[in-house]
């Protein structure tokens, strides 16, 4: 009997010695619906801690850059719980290297890891054990490049002076003009409202309907459009629905962003988070509307997948699977979380030419409605492109 105590005992204290807390912090549902979803699919499958499970969610401010201060305070107040192991940010918004930088000065064992960061690479990576970020590097050539394998002969990048003194987005820019010169394509450099101007998003998205049919008037039907600001989406893929031209994918992209308000597509319930459900769904409205091998993106959000695959390796890594450096094990997080699509990926190379090999730039394959995969993933893409600023 005695026997029988003392190993129960034994098994009690063992579970208890790996019994840990994950902080998952995201947006709401009108600042980042796929982060926070992306959230609670992590807390639904490990388990909410004030029932027993592993996973405290919180989620920033909606005017989290006017409430900076609040924002930070409630990232570094996860520290403040013993059972603390790892921090997640699914969108590292403005604030999140403060945050990290106090929680580390007060809890150094606790993980750090960024998604989508919002601030300076060099930054992010000075101060987070791991950080993602879509690769605009390598995007620079894949879209250009996806766009011509669909039969565009043009490509026209819109954007605004804001966005484009984002370094990696000015980068992605000269790449992609770079790379149309080099597959012998029109490259249109257009300017478009931003969205945070006094014109708004309702102004900005007028303008992106006014001005499509007029591109493509002067252009033809023989052009690809990218634009860099999501609010610039929905209405552009109306157009090119309706007008013509095509559509690779956006800046962020996801079947979610702009198709749902371009096509008047509803999704219920059961559907939220189910991405080959949502994909099958927009597939059907893109098609309906002729836009069947014109109009693409990736199959699952963004946002979504990799706060999942972020949480799946978190746990790997503080249960002694893998290590949080192991880039094979986070793009196996990636792969698992996203059935059928392809990921590749890169580690962040500095403006001192240093790989930093805790901030990981992915990508997705690319998805042409109507079409299925391109296996964007899979070309090598020229150095050359890698090394323009």
């Amino acid at each position: 009997m005695k026997k029988i105590i003392v190993g129960f005992l034994v098994c009690v204290l063992s579970s208890l010695s790996f019994a840990y807390h994950i902080g998952v912090v995201s947006g709401t549902v009108s600042q980042s619906e796929d982060s926070l979803r992306g959230a609670e699919a992590i807390m639904e499958k490990y388990g909410p801690a004030d029932k027993g499970g592993k996973v405290v969610h919180i989620t920033y401010p909606d005017n989290f850059m006017q409430e900076m201060e609040t924002t930070i305070s409630q990232i570094v107040s996860l520290a403040d719980d013993p059972e603390m192991k790892a921090v997640i940010m699914t969108e590292a918004i403005p604030g999140t290297v403060e945050a990290f930088r106090r929680i580390r000065a007060k809890r150094p064992d606790i993980l750090l890891v960024a998604n989508t960061a919002h601030e300076d690479p060099d930054m992010v990576a000075d101060v987070a054990d791991l950080a993602l970020y879509p690769d605009d590097i390598i995007r620079g050539y894949t879209v250009v490049k996806a766009a011509q394998m669909m039969g565009a002969k043009k490509f026209m990048h819109i954007s605004f002076p804001r966005h484009l003194s984002y370094e990696l987005i000015s980068r992605r820019r000269n790449i992609m003009e770079a790379v149309a010169k080099d597959l012998g394509m029109e490259f249109i450099d257009t300017s478009a409202p931003d969205p945070v101007s006094d014109v708004g998003v309702a102004g900005a998205q007028q303008y992106i309907l006014e001005q499509v049919p007029n591109w493509i008037k002067k252009y033809g039907k023989d052009i690809a459009f990218f634009t860099t600001n999501d609010a610039h989406t929905e209405p552009l893929l109306k157009r090119v629905s309706e007008e013509g031209g095509y559509f690779v994918e956006a800046d962020m992209p996801s079947p979610t962003i702009g198709y749902p308000g371009a096509l008047g597509i509803k999704f219920d319930d059961s559907e939220k988070g189910n991405w080959p459900a949502i994909l099958k769904k927009v597939e059907k409205a893109v098609v309906e509307k002729g836009g069947a091998g014109r109009m693409g993106t990736w199959s699952y959000s963004y946002n979504f997948s990799t706060a999942t695959a972020l949480g799946d390796h978190v746990v790997n890594v503080l249960e002694g699977k893998c290590d949080i450096l192991d880039f094979d094990g986070v793009m196996s997080a990636l792969q698992n979380s996203t059935s059928g699509a392809g990921w590749n990926g890169n580690y962040l190379v500095d403006a001192d030419g240093v790989e930093r090999d805790n901030y990981i730039l992915i990508y997705q394959d690319t998805y042409v409605f109507g079409k299925g995969y391109l296996h964007m993933t899979d070309l090598e893409v020229p150095k050359k492109y890698l090394d323009i600023q």
